[in-house]
């Protein structure tokens, strides 16, 4: 961790007061108000809205999408396509996608207009009455009226195909409920259903595709991220001998809430251990001068999330560097690191990737293994695995997916190196840094990644 980073972020990271105690709010908001993150989210979604999706949907040659969801069992491209202060689907909403020439008309058939990127359309039939202190004049669309209004959209631009969200591959191409699917077909009857199309890439592109503006914001999460973790891995939050791992993952989930952020998933702490092994070290051990240390942790910021693993060394006494063997061991995972992100590259499949990256690991002498994956709107986000931790022969399916232009990747791996201070003892190297993929198909670490232990001292 650079020292500019520390002393920026310090004051955020090191004693956060909590309300009440005199010190200004805007202090714990490292990224502004939710007012001001609310207008960055609904610039990035218009901009994504106009420029990425009718790019997308002449890619897979489709007409028109349809996307209908209810209320609390929304399709996962639901927050790709909404503005940040809508939490849920209304009611019933259909987004309606239909190309026009080189560009796409974007109609809700139910829901708002999310901040004029839709045109709502709502029912004819008069509201009974107002809802709370506002008077609307129609009703929401509501039943059968909305299939019925669905079925005029499609009538009226005769579209050839048009596609749908279902597949039996991808979670996220896979939005289309039963009962939804159930209701189309009844209501749009066989000569437009025979013209449904599955395309896996539509959703899975969208969602994954991420902006420039998006990419700079990115690194400021980084930034973030690995001070938490510079901070969390420092005798600031452990105490040789007296903390435990678990203080560490509580004060980590804590920083975050405080900050206003959100978290993914339970941060972890492990230790390794000289002439230790993992089972007598139990779930929970004392951390201990000597012993290495892993973290597995991720923040939630403006729908975009992190995904680290970092290393620490706790020093012994009189140690003021981690012995030359770790510092050879992370030279190792940093080896496996530049293969991986040299053979990810636009137009491959995730397992042409991890067969790749295996093959030149195996040449080089690495013991390793590779389980990356894509990030951004989600942790484990939409496109090409490469590689499973528990699976290095191909993930079939979900490791056949192509990579494409600005899409972000979390390359996670471990290098397992013996340790001669340690009497040849094997220690493992799990590493996990956020990369971007630009326009051009450039690739870039989000931040940097690992090249030096966190120490305590």
């Amino acid at each position: 961790m650079r020292r500019t980073y520390r002393v920026a972020l310090s004051a955020i990271l090191i004693g956060l007061p909590s309300a009440g105690m005199g010190q200004p709010a805007e202090s714990a908001r490292p990224f502004g108000t939710l007012r001001e993150q609310a207008d960055t989210q609904q610039r990035w979604l218009a901009s994504r809205i106009t420029t990425v999706l009718p790019a997308l949907m002449r890619k897979y040659g489709v007409d028109m999408w349809v996307i209908p969801m209810r209320e609390y069992n929304e399709d996962p491209v639901f927050t790709s396509l909404v503005s940040p202060t809508t939490f849920a689907a209304r009611r019933r909403t259909i987004y309606v996608f239909s190309m026009r020439g080189d560009s796409v008309e974007r109609i809700a058939l139910g829901g708002s207009s999310q901040g004029g990127v839709y045109t709502a359309v709502r029912s004819t039939q008069a509201a009974a009455g107002p809802a709370g202190a506002r008077g609307e004049v129609n009703a929401e669309l509501w039943g059968d009226e909305q299939w019925s209004a669905l079925r005029r959209v499609i009538e009226e631009r005769n579209p050839k195909t048009i596609a749908v969200n279902v597949s039996r591959v991808f979670a996220f191409s896979d939005g289309l409920s039963a009962g939804e699917m159930e209701g189309m077909r009844e209501a749009l009857g066989d000569k437009w259903t025979s013209r449904f199309v599955r395309h896996d890439g539509l959703a899975l592109d969208l969602i994954t595709t991420r902006l420039p503006e998006e990419a700079a914001f990115y690194r400021r999460m980084q930034e973030l991220a690995w001070a938490i973790i510079d901070t969390a891995f420092s005798r600031v939050v452990i105490t040789p001998g007296t903390t435990r791992t678990q203080d560490v993952v509580w004060w980590m989930r804590q920083r975050v809430n405080d900050l206003g952020l959100g978290s993914w998933f339970q941060p972890s702490v492990e230790v390794q251990r000289r002439g230790v092994t993992e089972a007598e070290l139990g779930a929970n051990p004392v951390i201990e001068r000597g012993d290495v240390l892993h973290c597995d942790f991720g923040i939630v910021a403006l729908r975009l999330n992190t995904d680290t693993q970092h290393m620490g060394y706790v020093l012994r006494e009189g140690e003021n560097a981690p012995p030359a063997g770790l510092v050879a061991a992370l030279l190792t995972g940093n080896r496996l690191q530049d293969i991986v992100m040299s053979e990810i590259r636009p137009g491959r499949t995730g397992n042409e990737v991890l067969r790749s990256s295996l093959a030149r690991m195996r040449a080089d002498g690495i013991d390793g293994t590779v389980y990356t994956h894509p990030i951004g709107m989600h942790g484990h986000g939409a496109g090409p695995l490469i590689g499973l931790w528990d699976y290095q022969g191909g993930v079939p399916g979900r490791g056949d997916a192509k990579i494409i232009p600005s899409m972000w990747f979390s390359i996670e791996l471990q290098a397992t190196s013996p340790l001669p201070e340690w009497n040849g003892q094997r220690v493992r190297m799990a590493l996990e840094e956020d990369m971007t993929i630009d326009a051009a198909g450039a690739n870039a670490w989000a931040l940097r990644r690992q090249t030096g232990f966190h120490l305590v001292r």
